[in-house]
């Protein structure tokens, strides 16, 4: 940490009298104390397991959250149809034991496991599956509570629009008898069970959710699914308590009798919690300290396989943001290598693509990135009618991810840069909740970080959510007609070449628009007690913790 001030100390001092900090959410920082006086001690008992997160979920809702706060705790309490076999994205039977399609994609028909209750005590059955799914895509049905403000934004992200939508993917939900269920699709999509297979769409029980209404799935009200571990309480700002399922359908798990979600934002004061022993596992270690755990001889370095994206977005809502020009003006100024060599200690990489190294079967390699040249990005942004640059609000997350395990300074150093180009900036932040929220109220941010872990593994998911029909109204709802059509296509081909061609021409397209500016590809940094055993981190960010144990 110190190092990094450091490097980063000239740059700020120039930037110190054109940049405002505004902290809205400084009340919330947390405690950094690693004596816990309300911390559980987690090494002396061993029926409960303690789960160091990155900070509170958003809700407790099936499909109606993105942010994986969210969705590693609903992991926890619910199933899905298909799940991923641990620590890869190669699907596996769950709610559903078999699935397939009679006409290559166009209609999709899932086999429904029996004798699975919620933990109600209500039955699993295709009519809960096909209440949870229609909630999600009908803005009409009555148990969406749309007028409470709920949107179910991943579920456009993903499937292109909601019911009575020209882009809705999604054409109809059958019920075809009390274990099968068939869902038909406009056009054919062969990813179709991958994409529902993403911890997004966990079922819960319909008497619950009647039960709460709108509330469902908010701290104070309940969250009632099939997974291994029954929800409790939420102590807003502190932990969420579950106990075992003792009904699980998986025999002989979970393994501990309870599992509690500590949060702690900080990436260093998670690390300090579980060197003192109160919490057990914890997730997105800075890279910095990776020495730290290594040196610490209860300690084991847990690494997550790299699938992810941290970008910056620019919003052409706004002006000067609207010219193309500036925006890859911006994406020119960012010296991305010093800041990803500054802040992940070698383990991220940075290039053009929006999707991860991983997918470079389907990336076109002549792809090159923005020159770094500050002097040219300067005269760009005069010659786009800018030449004393102008003020630009850049939010940064309140919580540590994956793709940027510490995002303030982060935002700093890109600050830093766009002041060589006379671009005032002012960083924003806020409770996380709120940040997720408001990017998507129009006319959203002008400029913010965030980033993305694959949901799947197809680039799909990666292009389509950011760039495709219903994918874009964080930036102002930016449309690119020969994207859409690339990206459709792509979507409804199953020749695996021709789908690399397809995707390797929209990123060509989508990396000069300058949108959503690709920073980082990282290689998230976990750790864990030496006492513990069983966890197997999915590239898809977040698994279920069914399998850990302690000793």
């Amino acid at each position: 940490m110190i190092q990094r001030f450091k490097r980063w100390q000239a740059a700020l001092i120039v930037l110190t009298a054109a940049l405002t900090v505004t902290l809205s959410n400084c009340a919330q920082q947390p405690p950094t104390s690693t004596t816990g006086a309300n911390s559980p001690a987690a090494q002396t008992d061993t029926s409960t397991l303690v789960f160091g997160s990155g900070g509170d979920p958003a809700n407790l809702e099936p499909g109606n959250i993105e942010d994986g706060n969210s969705i590693y705790v609903q992991q926890q309490i619910y199933d899905r149809l298909i799940d991923y076999k641990p620590g890869t994205t190669e699907l596996e039977p769950a709610l559903a034991t078999e699935w397939s399609s009679p006409d290559n994609g166009k209609t999709w028909e899932f086999t429904l496991r029996e004798g699975v209750t919620f933990h109600d005590g209500t039955p699993f059955n295709a009519e809960a599956v096909r209440f949870n799914f229609n909630r999600w895509w009908d803005p009409n049905d009555p148990n969406g509570f749309r007028d409470a403000g709920k949107t179910y934004a991943v579920w456009e992200g993903l499937f292109g629009g909601y019911k009575g939508s020209e882009a809705s993917t999604l054409q109809e939900i059958k019920v075809v008898n009390p274990t099968t269920v068939q869902f038909v699709l406009k056009e054919p999509f062969a990813a179709f069970p991958a994409a529902i297979a993403s911890g997004y769409f966990g079922i819960a029980s319909p008497a619950a959710i009647e039960k709460a209404g709108k509330d469902y799935g908010i701290a104070g009200a309940q969250a009632v699914g099939t997974g291994p571990y029954v929800f409790k309480e939420w102590r807003t700002g502190d932990r969420i308590i579950l106990a075992k399922n003792p009904d699980y359908w998986k025999s002989g798990f979970p393994k501990e009798e309870n599992l509690v979600f500590r949060f702690i934002k900080e990436p260093s004061a998670r690390l300090a919690e579980l060197r003192a022993g109160s919490i057990d596992f914890t997730v997105d270690i800075a890279p910095d300290q990776l020495n730290e755990v290594k040196a610490d001889t209860n300690l084991k370095e847990v690494r997550r396989p790299p699938f992810n994206v941290g970008y910056l977005a620019l919003n052409p809502s706004y002006e000067p943001l609207a010219k193309k020009e500036v925006r890859q003006a911006i994406a020119m100024a960012i010296n991305k290598q010093p800041i990803v060599d500054g802040f992940w200690s070698g383990l991220a990489t940075t290039d053009a693509h929006f999707t991860p190294p991983s997918m470079k079967n389907f990336q076109d390699a002549s792809l090159k990135d923005f020159e770094y040249n500050p002097d040219k990005a300067k005269q760009m942004l005069a010659d786009a009618g800018y030449p004393n640059g102008f003020d630009l609000e850049l939010w940064y997350m309140p919580v540590s991810r994956p793709y940027f395990p510490t995002p303030k300074p982060i935002a700093e150093a890109i600050a830093a840069d766009l002041s060589q180009l006379g671009i005032r900036v002012k960083l924003n932040t806020k409770d996380w909740a709120a940040y997720l929220d408001d990017r998507l109220k129009s006319p959203g941010y002008q400029a913010y970080m965030l980033g993305w872990t694959g949901d799947y593994g197809d680039p799909d998911n990666f292009l389509y959510y950011h760039f495709g029909r219903g994918g874009t109204k964080d930036i102002g709802n930016w449309q690119n007609p020969q994207v859409f059509d690339l990206l459709d296509q792509a979507r409804q081909t199953a020749d695996q070449a021709k789908r690399a061609q397809l995707y390797g021409q929209a990123e060509k397209i989508i990396a000069d628009e300058a949108v959503r500016v690709p920073i980082v590809h990282s290689e998230p940094l976990n750790a864990q007690r030496s006492n513990v055993s069983g966890w197997a981190p999915s590239p898809l960010g977040s698994e279920s913790f069914e399998t850990v144990e302690k000793s």
